[in-house]
């Protein structure tokens, strides 16, 4: 019996959209397929270490390599990673390799008490659980890091009386040096590979806050 290709074993789970073209209502399945835990940590161990097989991505995470390829197949169907059966040694192996793709969203787009809302919602909340657990990875191993990559590092805290206008310009402002920035980091990575590199990731939040109580 021949052995179907990597293509044949995932066409169930082949992107239906472009990515970010997505309908409101096909936007709620991007936002529970990415906005798990497990998954999410997937398809960023893809996009920062790099292309690996399922194998792999099991003996990377202490997951079980059928818990590992049923998390990945809404990952894929949502555009974040796609095949890399070039890479296989043969056609036993399931390789993968992360995608970047946009993914933004408002959960006031949905009306409020409607199930659409409250996937918006626990998306947000959930990304926000993200954001707190990678802050906090990151002050525990702080001296693991070399000494200039930690005075590299920042954290900006302002609080400033501001019009929604002015808050909402400062949400473009910040999304258009970062998205620059980005764009920069990549070009440079392929002009210059040998430079010494880590994962940076960018947090970035404005919102109206009153104290905050310890």
């Amino acid at each position: 019996m021949t052995r179907r290709t990597a293509a044949e074993r995932h066409r169930d789970s082949a992107p239906q959209h472009g990515p970010g073209q997505e309908s409101r209502d096909d936007l709620l399945d991007v936002l529970m397929a990415f906005h798990h835990p497990t998954r999410r940590w997937l398809a960023e161990l893809l996009e920062i270490e790099g292309p690996a097989s399922v194998g792999r991505l099991a003996a990377r995470t202490g997951l079980a390599v059928g818990s590992v390829s049923h998390h990945l197949k809404p990952l894929h169907r949502h555009g974040f990673i796609e095949p890399a059966p070039d890479l296989a040694h043969d056609t036993r192996e399931s390789w993968w390799r992360a995608v970047r793709r946009p993914l933004t969203w408002s959960a006031d787009d949905f009306a409020s008490g409607t199930a659409a809302r409250r996937i918006a919602d626990a998306a947000e909340a959930e990304n926000f659980r993200h954001q707190v657990r990678a802050i906090g990875q990151w002050l525990t191993r702080t001296h693991e890091v070399d000494a200039g990559w930690r005075r590299a590092a920042s954290s900006t805290d302002t609080v400033v009386s501001s019009t929604r206008t002015q808050l909402e310009d400062l949400g473009d402002r910040m999304r258009e040096v970062i998205t620059t920035w980005a764009a920069e980091c990549l070009e440079d990575q392929t002009a210059r590979p040998e430079a010494e590199r880590l994962p940076v990731r960018v947090v970035a939040r404005a919102f109206p806050s009153g104290p905050v109580r310890p």
